[in-house]
This record gives structure tokens, sequence and C-alpha cells, in this order.
């Protein structure tokens, strides 16, 4: 009990998380109040305002003690970036390197700040419970890539996990990347410890307050190589073979923690 207390209750982590948060509040309410200006106002191009996203991404993961290494090389063409799910963290830290509209549940919408400040920038939102918004969803996919020329980023497990390996997928995104030919970049997301995971029925703003106290929240994202194929089968085996054995080989050499 006196551990936990001193968990929650040192001055220095309280001074941390609360410095962090009110940055991420701050800097976030600036930038898309940019957004707008350059979306809304100025009628700047997609591309002018992802960039802005872009800085967005990489000066407050910093500021909030996100440490990312990165392995490979981020798509400059577009594709469907499929990665595994482990945080909310997940789509900031590929936003990072790459122009593109992930797609995310519609509940994000309503988000303070974040909600209108992604659909500015560039977001695909969909119902998971709605057939026809899921149809619609995968028909702004191929869209996206095809005829806008700009990547999508799936999380095809639909949910975030814990497990040492992927859920099963969510077919719908292979199966589009399938039918329209588009090219598919698997991007593995490697934690260092596992309760930066966000699971369970923890609220984001508990969790945030929990492991935004910590020093350093180190991650490694990995990015594969383009894959295609003309079967969905095949290549949703060759997407979370190649993310599984990342996650593994990270796993083995000490860099993900469980406690």
């Amino acid at each position: 009990m006196n551990s936990l207390r001193l968990f929650y209750f040192c001055p220095m982590r309280i001074i941390r998380v609360t410095y962090r948060l009110m940055y991420f509040m701050a800097y976030t309410l600036r930038i898309v109040a940019e957004v707008y200006w350059r979306k809304v106002i100025l009628r700047s191009d997609q591309h002018t305002v992802m960039a802005v996203r872009r800085r967005w991404a990489r000066r407050v993961l910093r500021r909030v003690g996100v440490l990312v290494t990165e392995e490979g090389v981020p798509p400059d063409f577009p594709c469907l970036l499929l990665a595994n799910h482990r945080s909310y963290l997940d789509p900031i830290l590929i936003l990072r390197n790459v122009d593109a509209f992930p797609v995310a549940k519609a509940e994000l919408a309503n988000w303070p700040l974040i909600g209108k400040g992604a659909r500015w920038a560039g977001i695909l939102y969909v119902q998971r419970n709605q057939g026809a918004s899921r149809v619609s969803t995968l028909k702004a996919i191929s869209d996206t890539v095809l005829v806008r020329n700009f990547s999508v980023i799936l999380f095809p497990e639909g949910t975030t996990s814990d497990l040492p390996g992927m859920l099963p997928f969510k077919s719908g995104g292979i199966k589009t990347a399938v039918k329209n030919n588009l090219p598919v970049v698997p991007v593995a997301i490697c934690f260092s410890d596992n309760r930066d995971f966000w699971v369970g029925e923890i609220g984001f703003m508990e969790h945030a307050w929990q492991r935004f106290q910590e020093k350093k929240i180190d991650v490694r994202v990995v990015y594969g190589p383009k894959m295609e194929a003309d079967d969905s089968v095949k290549l949703e085996q060759e997407v979370r073979n190649w993310i599984e054995a990342q996650l593994l080989k990270f796993s083995k050499n000490g860099i993900a923690v469980s406690h």
C-alpha cells in the first residue's frame, strides 16, 4: 500500500504529469486553431494541413515523454498501413511520419479538441456496430488511396490488446485492399512496458494520469515491406506473420516488460 501511495503521490510525479497533460491540452488547442485557420479559412491543401498535424505529433510525443525509435522506412506512396493496436498513442506514432487518414471510432469525434481537429486534419470515422457505416468506410478507404492519393491507417484488430501476438483481424480492410489492388504496409508498434497498453475498463484520463508520471515511455515503431496479393486470406496471414515476428523479436530481446 505504501509503495502504491508513493507511486501516485510522489510530488515530482505529480508535477511531471500535471505539466505534461496541461502542455498536451494547450499545445493541441493551438494546433487545432492553426488547422482550422489553414483548412477552413485559407483553404490550404490537405498536405499543408497534415504537415501541421505531423509537427503536432512529433512535438507532443516528445514533450509528454514518449521516446520513439524507428526501424524501416515510412512509406512515401499511398497505401494501407496495417498496425497492431496497443494504445491511444498508436495513430500519433504513425502520423508523426506519414500523411495519412486514420480510421477511428466515431466516438472520437465527440472528444474535446481532438475530435474537431482530427476531422479538419484528415480522419475516417466509422460506427463499429453499423453495417452501412462500415461499408461506406471501406469505400472511403479505397477512394482515399486511389483517388486522393493519401495513405490510410487501419488497426485490423478493431480494439487494443495486451496479447503477445494479435487478435483476429476484422477482414474488411484486407478484402478492400485485395479488391482494389491497394498496396499494404505492415507496421509493428512495440512498447517497452506492458503497462502502456490501454486495455480493460480503465478510462483514458486515468490511464494517461498513471503512465505520464513516468520519466519516459519507450516505444519502437517498425515499418515493414510493401505487400500485395490477390488472395485476402494469404495477405492477412503475411501481414499477421510479419507484425507478430517483430513483436516476438523485441520481446525476446527484453524490450517488452511485464509487471
